[in-house]
């Protein structure tokens, strides 16, 4: 198939509009499962509504947003990533992806039809910012989450799930039956921001991301007594809060003894009750977030961290508790496919190079439910995301969508049954 004629500078424009959408002086509020995020969805069908072909365009059960271009052959070559964000977050994370891809499938369209099934998704709630629980939409449609398990899932402001899910038409019990759009599915293509440093430290604006690390995320309560600061000695205190920032730095120092630097660990979240200046902390939660795309790594990170939280706790006099919120293997993407956004990514722009991706995607749910799947990643300057801040150069955002087009074209070349 020939490269599609993509115009990068009308995806870029794509992306603009939308940050003025939904952005606000602290960044972008594109919440999962809220108005403006719904006010995206409805914009994002107006685009699709003007492409030059015929699309089919509607939501899976899970809620993930189809735009599905027919072809010759029901072989589908998706491309995708999310329009969800972080609250004040930034104008590129997941957009880019969706709108990237947008611009690809306008430009198949425009050529007449294609040889194979094109499509685009917008996954629901790539994010989890409301909820929790990241991947939402592409874990319910490929088995990764049972939603049985999220049954008891609520917001900070007590709102279950399941029921914000309703309130968008999105029956929480039928979501697997999403599953089928995949039947189809030869390839899944996803390009995003890297949002991280390290192609800006190589000075290159592409990358092909071999995979995704594995997680282990743990709702940790540490237990001690809440007692009058002013009247309590020091040496008698049993301090939550002082056992949960020691417990925060052996986290830190889990990845750093991982032997490498692909271990990350992240405490991003933490409580203290009662929560008065007066009073010492007879109750700390935080959540530990740890990375690494070797599994044995990981198990060994999160074994170090467990370890030293008992010796925290007999120090401290404090009981520690451990509840698995979230767990995912590492995973690999299609070796085929890596090898031919490499090759994209240089015909680009020159140059390319490999790395893993320490943040979450659903490319990887994708993969592990049996898809063949790649990513390229566009350079984030300062490795800045999920954050008002966050941002990468026109010419980068450009040389992405080209990038993605031409891999879209050697991917439906892979995909198009051999002519006789």
């Amino acid at each position: 198939m020939a490269v599609p004629d993509v115009d990068p500078a009308r995806a870029l424009a794509d992306l603009r509009a939308l940050r003025e959408l939904t952005e606000d002086e602290r960044g972008a509020q594109r919440v999962a499962w809220t108005d403006t995020w719904a006010r995206a969805r409805a914009w994002l069908r107006e685009r699709l509504d003007d492409l030059p072909a015929p699309v089919a365009v509607d939501a899976d059960e899970a809620g993930n947003l189809w735009a599905v271009l027919r072809g010759s052959s029901p072989r589908t070559v998706i491309l995708g990533s999310h329009i969800d964000s972080v609250p004040d977050g930034g104008w590129l994370d997941g957009a880019l992806g969706v709108l990237g891809g947008l611009e690809v499938m306008r430009a198949i369209a425009a050529a007449g039809e294609p040889p194979v099934t094109v499509a685009l998704v917008d996954w629901a709630d790539e994010e989890g910012a409301r909820f929790g629980r990241s991947l939402l939409g592409s874990g319910l449609a490929t088995g990764d989450l049972d939603p049985s398990t999220l049954s008891g899932v609520h917001d900070r402001d007590g709102v279950a799930l399941a029921d914000a899910l309703s309130e968008h038409g999105v029956d929480l019990a039928s979501a697997p039956r999403a599953r089928a759009r995949l039947d189809d599915a030869a390839a899944y293509l996803e390009l995003h921001i890297e949002q991280g440093p390290v192609l800006e430290r190589a000075g290159l604006p592409v990358g092909v991301v071999t995979g995704t690390a594995g997680v282990e995320r743990h709702a940790v309560t540490v237990r001690g007594q809440a007692v009058q600061g002013g009247a309590f000695p020091m040496d008698a205190r049993r301090d939550a809060l002082v056992a949960g920032a020691r417990l925060v730095l052996a986290v830190r120092a889990s990845a750093r003894a991982a032997g490498d630097d692909r271990g990350r660990a992240t405490v991003g979240d933490i409580a203290v009750r009662p929560g008065i200046p007066t009073a010492v902390p007879g109750a700390c939660d935080l959540v530990v977030d740890q990375r690494h795309p070797d599994a044995a790594a990981l198990q060994a990170m999160l074994a170090a961290v467990r370890d030293e939280a008992r010796t925290i706790a007999a120090e401290e006099g404090v009981e520690v508790e451990w509840e698995r919120t979230w767990a995912i293997d590492p995973v690999a993407f299609d070796d085929g496919l890596v090898a031919l956004a490499e090759e994209a990514a240089r015909e680009v722009t020159g140059d390319s190079a490999r790395l893993f991706s320490g943040a979450l995607h659903d490319a990887a749910a994708v993969a592990r439910a049996g898809v063949p799947a790649a990513m390229l990643f566009v350079q984030s300057r300062g490795g800045i995301s999920h954050a008002r801040e966050e941002d990468s150069r026109p010419e980068h955002v450009e040389a992405g969508v080209r990038a993605l087009a031409l891999l879209a074209a050697r991917a439906i070349e892979r995909t198009a049954p051999a002519r006789r």
